[in-house]
């Protein structure tokens, strides 16, 4: 899979609540291809987790 793969499935995930495979689809993205959008999807990712569930996650 490309690094745009990777990226839209984590989108497809992140839309259906699936945080933890979002994120694992964001950071292959990024492992491909350092300037993916993936890079901007998980760090909102990691702030909204952070924001809300501060006690379950912990990056």
């Amino acid at each position: 899979m490309t690094a745009e793969d990777y990226y839209r499935q984590g989108n497809d995930y992140r839309k259906k609540g699936d945080w933890q495979h979002a994120l694992n689809c964001y950071m292959e993205a990024i492992a491909l291809d350092p300037q993916s959008p993936a890079l901007e999807a998980k760090e909102m990712l990691e702030s909204i987790l952070n924001f809300y569930h501060r006690d379950a996650y912990n990056p």
